[in-house]
């Protein structure tokens, strides 16, 4: 008797240990409000347990949301041969109902016919008027997801938020393009068995963009900030009112009037390099709003010259590029060059609008010191050097004959430095070619470094040879040569 109650004991313990992993989490306290569609890639590249696993991962990912009108809708599409929309945004409103519609989807297999999917998936996020945030999770195994860049980027012009979840066999340039930025937080690629890692921060990054309270910054530069936030109010007697200041006290208190259906503020003047702190009043009759708050410091100043680069190198040239522009804020920039150790120093004055400049008659194989200076409009100065260095010259043709065969036919013969050949370009005009046109066409060949010599026919009158040696490094200067117009006398020059 005492071990017929010691299984029973067992067996209940077990059964409530089961009960307890199986209870759902207490939702997230009223934090977030916004509609989020799962893309499911349903085709027949998608694995009848990857399938499953998607389906549990979406059931984890979104067990802590409170559902319904005012808070998260939740709606499923199906990418096959045609797309199935499972449940709309406006179906399930508890965790129950989802949970159990989720248990529940077959997997369609077929073609992976995304563009029609976005097509309904465009319309279903906004064809409702709400200013609620949107979100598109799209899940997939990345395999040939058709041309989706468009339909994507409509998407996003819309306010769309998109991120992505790829089991790691597609091609990530196409998801990369897909989602909104930032990736780290918003593309997820991971292996089908270890994809409850991710389930936390993909989470937290829906959280982010659908929180019902909020103020953030959105853009910060050196000198202003961009704050958004949901919008709570309309258009009438309502307004916010908005303060910011530096946490130093470096400025009196800014205060401004916003208009109530405005959603967004920049904020100017500010100082580099400084921490603020904003307060957003949503100001009403009708109802109380929480006071929104952020803190966020500006970038540190960045002063023109900041990256100088080199590109173009020839033996007798270099291009000086530069940035960033500035124009309110530098009157001119200018560029001092020599060669190094002791060479001669020249000096380019440029426009503040121009943020390059070819350097030539430089030597051949030779570093130089490169000075990129700003002057600035409140007097200072600003440079920024960088050592370049010109090509080695290469080698130019050594001789080149033409030796008259018949008429309109010549030989050509050419000597060359044979260390470093790769070959010769070799360029004429036809018969022909001159009376068509004022204009002459050429013909050209190349050929293969063992030739010295080549037989030409049918040459215009007056043609102009040309022969080029060609080395690993680039193209060495060549010789032209030009017949005379005489060909009868069978002259040539």
């Amino acid at each position: 008797m005492k071990h017929f109650l010691l299984r029973c004991f067992l067996l209940w313990a077990t059964l409530q240990r089961r009960n307890t992993q199986g209870a759902l989490p207490a939702t997230e306290l009223n934090c977030c409000e916004g509609d989020i569609l799962l893309l499911l890639d349903s085709s027949g590249s998608v694995s009848n347990y990857e399938f499953s696993r998607l389906l549990l991962f979406s059931g984890e990912l979104l067990r802590p949301f409170s559902l319904g009108p005012g808070h998260v809708r939740v709606g499923l599409l199906q990418v096959g041969t045609n797309p199935n929309l499972e449940f709309g945004l406006d179906v399930h409103n508890n965790q129950e109902s989802l949970q159990k519609a989720l248990q529940g989807i077959r997997h369609l297999q077929g073609d992976t016919n995304t563009e029609a999917a976005l097509t309904v998936a465009q319309r279903l996020l906004t064809e409702m008027e709400e200013k609620v945030p949107k979100i598109l999770l799209w899940l997939t195994d990345g395999v040939q997801p058709g041309d989706v860049d468009k339909p994507m980027s409509e998407l996003k012009a819309q306010g769309v938020s998109v991120l992505a979840v790829s089991t790691v066999h597609g091609n990530y340039q196409v998801l990369q393009r897909a989602v909104t930025p930032p990736l780290e937080s918003h593309l997820y690629a991971v292996d089908i068995d270890n994809i409850d890692i991710i389930t936390e921060d993909l989470r937290d990054a829906i959280i982010e963009i659908i929180r019902a309270e909020r103020l953030r910054v959105v853009h910060l530069t050196s000198h202003s900030a961009v704050l958004q936030w949901r919008p709570v109010l309309g258009a009438g007697s309502s307004y916010y009112e908005l303060q910011y200041h530096s946490v130093k006290k470096l400025d009196p208190e800014t205060r401004r009037i916003l208009p109530g259906d405005s959603s967004w503020v920049e904020l100017t003047n500010l100082h580099p390099d400084t921490s603020y702190t904003a307060y957003l009043h949503p100001q009403s009759n009708q109802q109380l709003f929480n006071t929104l708050s952020v803190d966020f410091t500006t970038l540190p100043d960045i002063l023109s010259p900041a990256v100088v680069s080199v590109s173009d190198s020839g033996p007798r040239q270099i291009r000086v590029s530069w940035g960033p522009l500035q124009p309110a804020r530098v009157q001119r920039f200018s560029v001092e060059y020599g060669a190094i150790p002791s060479g001669h120093v020249r000096t380019v004055t440029l426009r503040n609008q121009q943020n390059s400049t070819l350097l030539t008659g430089l030597e051949p194989g030779t570093q130089y010191l490169v000075t990129v200076s700003a002057l600035h409009v409140n007097g200072k100065e600003r440079a920024m050097s960088v050592r370049a260095c010109t090509q080695e010259a290469l080698p130019a043709l050594a001789d080149l004959q033409l030796i008259p065969v018949q008429r309109q036919e010549v030989q050509v013969a050419w000597q060359a430095r044979q260390e470093g050949l790769r070959g010769y370009w070799l360029s004429w005009e036809r018969e022909g070619s001159l009376r068509s046109s004022w204009k002459p066409s050429t013909s050209s060949v190349y050929l293969p470094p063992t030739s010295i010599s080549t037989r030409l026919t049918r040459l215009a009158p007056g043609s102009r040879v040309c022969v080029s040696p060609i080395y690993s490094s680039g193209r060495g200067d060549g010789i032209c040569c030009t017949t005379e117009r005489d060909t009868e006398a069978n002259q040539w020059g």
